[in-house]
């Protein structure tokens, strides 16, 4: 297998680690992924022990799922695991945002416009990758202008795990929905209203939450190799077939939306 030049030059733990999870957070790899060792030495043109470490590091982080004599695999969260990330993300997220709305500059404000502005070209451009990443950092950009690097660290991780929830649930409408509802957030911050901002926080959470029952993503075909490519926003790549219980569309109230 001929190998790229940043191959050759054999990527780092780190790199490793992080061209995984950007895999999961633009929707590259489907749930329950194997991630074959001997696949990823030639990916990435390094040794099965730096392959091991990157694994190890990202199953502490929940993200992949080591089994005994069956290798890793991206996780598979359950409803119940899903409640409960969701249920974290909304204390730890109440105390950051009443945190932010007291002290959120003018230029804090004006950063996370011009994100919610790329998230809406995003989403005209139909760039799945770049929307579900855009979609899911808002959050934790709001962490790091608070200044708390122990929060952002949990809520990263946190922000991360939600992706693997709601990866098959998401389209276009909702990716606008979540969107305009990061919209109405700045706009309640900015006006310091601290019950508004803490009510939408909830409701924004609630409507990722509600469809939860219809993960399933077993099945999906991927190429490991194309799905860890390292410049995959200038490749738009397609996300993995959104698939839904009994193969129908979701459509119960508001349309799934993106964390």
């Amino acid at each position: 297998m001929r190998k790229s030049p940043m191959e050759n030059a054999g990527a780092s733990t780190e790199t490793i680690v992080e061209r995984i999870t950007t895999a999961v957070l633009e929707q590259r790899l489907p749930l329950g992924a194997k991630l074959g060792e001997e696949k990823l030495c030639a990916v990435f043109g390094v040794s099965r022990t730096k392959v091991r470490q990157a694994l190890n590091r990202l199953a502490r982080s929940k993200l992949v799922v080591l089994k005994p004599r069956r290798g890793a695999f991206l996780a598979e969260p359950t409803p119940e695991e899903a409640r409960q990330i969701f249920e974290a993300r909304r204390v730890i997220e109440c105390e950051i945002f009443a945190q932010f709305t007291r002290t959120a500059s003018e230029a804090d404000l004006a950063a996370l416009e011009r994100h919610v502005q790329a998230e809406r070209r995003a989403i005209r451009l139909d760039d799945v990758p770049l929307r579900n990443r855009l979609l899911g950092t808002f959050h934790v950009r709001i962490a790091e202008m608070v200044g708390n690097k122990v929060l952002t660290e949990i809520l990263a991780d946190l922000v991360t795990r939600s992706s693997l929830i709601t990866l098959l649930l998401q389209s276009t409408q909702a990716a606008s929905c979540s969107s305009d509802e990061h919209r109405a957030l700045i706009a309640a911050i900015r006006a310091r209203k601290a019950p508004l901002v803490q009510k939408l926080l909830r409701e924004h959470l609630d409507h990722v939450e509600r469809d939860l029952a219809d993960i399933d993503g077993r099945g999906s075909e991927f190429d490991l190799a194309d799905a860890l490519g390292p410049v995959a926003a200038e490749r738009k790549g397609k996300a993995p077939a959104r698939r839904v219980r009994n193969g129908s569309t979701p459509s119960r109230g508001r349309v799934p939306s993106q964390p």
